[in-house]
């Protein structure tokens, strides 16, 4: 089943989208908003998972065509927004860098920090930062959204919360970060708001792409129209999300309509690009003694995509501009 949300109002309006993008429906009499559906999902999820079978089988008379520039984030604000580094050699190789040791727990207690959750871009939204020097960055990655989670849950047992899918552009203002960082406080203005993919899927749209934890599929990234990155996300991850899951609920619940974010897809395998220019500038500074690619310029374009073993698109595409921002 995949899901979309048209721009209405603060939580978008909530569609059941075909199989192949190109139509959806409305379904007020089930659930008005996403949020709505996951807040009674185990009664919900089987009406949608009927109304999916029938648009995609053109039996749905009010089913309209999607454009993908009307629709918002799937969850246009959502209760929590926590995002981990889950592909622990991007952390190391930006560590390696600028020449600062790792410590050995990265690589057995996860990496998360908590971002605004209060708006997101939807797919086509440009970027809006009000100075190039901030260091603009994209950031390629998977999330996860969950159903309501208990405090204290195992990661053995945390994967059957996972309810829907999406891809993400995790925007990092790179210049500001190390200000921040320097604080000893975390991350505030150096992560202002998300993109997420047009479509939410639930996890039996990735077939055997999905193991329960991981997608084993690559994440491509286009700069400018040019090819960029296309790592395996289901590579080199050092902490599936059934693991995110348990770190992010350690000490707390999560409220149904949580998103987790893998973090930066990354490979070991350089050879297949990367999913962020921090990431191409640091194997740079350590090939060339210094950073040769910029950070994104007003009128830059970034595309976000990932395709099935046919070549189809499965969760649409992120698709955004940066912009500069003028203050009223």
């Amino acid at each position: 089943m995949k899901l979309a949300s048209l721009r209405h109002g603060r939580d978008g309006e909530l569609l059941v989208v075909a199989g192949d993008l190109s139509r959806a429906v409305k379904v007020p009499d089930i659930a008005a908003t996403l949020q709505a559906a996951l807040d009674d999902w185990v009664r919900v999820e089987p009406q949608l998972q009927e109304v999916s079978r029938r648009v995609h089988a053109g039996e749905l008379a009010d089913a309209f065509p999607l454009d993908p520039s009307t629709l918002a984030a799937p969850l246009p604000r959502a209760y929590q927004w926590a995002d981990g580094s889950a592909y622990v050699n991007h952390v190391e190789l930006v560590r390696q860098a600028r020449g600062a040791a790792m410590p050995e727990s990265f690589w057995t207690d996860p990496l998360m920090y908590q971002g605004g959750s209060d708006g997101f871009y939807g797919p086509c939204e440009d970027i809006l930062a009000a100075s190039e020097e901030w260091g603009v960055d994209f950031e390629a990655e998977v999330a996860v959204i969950t159903d309501d989670v208990p405090m204290g849950i195992a990661a053995a047992v945390a994967g059957p919360h996972i309810k829907l899918l999406m891809l993400v552009n995790d925007v990092s203002l790179r210049n500001l970060i190390p200000g921040e960082l320097a604080k000893g406080f975390g991350f505030f203005q150096s992560k202002p708001a998300s993109a997420f993919s047009p479509m939410a899927l639930t996890p039996d749209e990735l077939g055997e792409a999905w193991d329960g934890a991981k997608v084993h599929l690559p994440l491509r990234v286009w700069l400018n129209e040019q090819p960029f990155g296309q790592p395996n996300a289901g590579v080199d991850m050092t902490f599936d999300f059934p693991q995110l899951i348990a770190h992010a609920a350690r000490t707390r619940h999560l409220s149904a309509g949580t998103v987790i974010g893998s973090g930066t897809v990354s490979n070991t395998d350089r050879s297949q690009g990367a999913c962020c220019l921090a990431e191409r500038r640091m194997l740079e500074v350590l090939t060339y003694g210094a950073a040769r690619t910029p950070y994104l310029r007003f009128g830059d374009r970034v595309r976000i995509e990932m395709l099935d073993a046919a070549g189809h698109s499965l969760f649409g595409a992120i698709d955004q501009r940066l912009r500069e921002y003028r203050a009223q």
